[in-house]
């Protein structure tokens, strides 16, 4: 068993008002974000398959020009390849869960 506490993984901040905690395993990346109210995230793509699972916090999302507002509860599947991007509208708690595992989140 491989146990490690979320507090005790280093947090990187991508941009401004963003910052996460990185698992990975195998073939997964799971990522915890904690986004500052008013944070943009900026358009773009990946290769990988991404769900959005919006844990606290309100947040616009766009996937492929189609905007939701997200809230608590909240899951969006975006396959990869497919541009994304939005706005946190409040102190957000996101987890992300990527296939196959983000190399440049190592």
């Amino acid at each position: 068993m491989n146990l490690t506490h979320l507090r005790d993984l280093p947090v990187r901040e991508l941009i401004p008002g963003l910052r996460g905690r990185m698992v990975h395993s195998a073939h997964m990346t799971i990522a915890h974000w904690e986004f500052a109210a008013d944070t943009p995230l900026p358009m773009h793509q990946h290769p990988h398959e991404q769900i959005i699972n919006v844990i606290t916090g309100n947040f616009e999302l766009t996937v492929d020009g189609e905007i939701a507002r997200l809230g608590p509860g909240d899951v969006v599947v975006v396959p990869g390849g497919v541009p994304h991007g939005g706005k946190a509208l409040t102190v957000s708690y996101v987890i992300d869960v990527f296939h196959p595992v983000r190399e440049d989140y190592r």
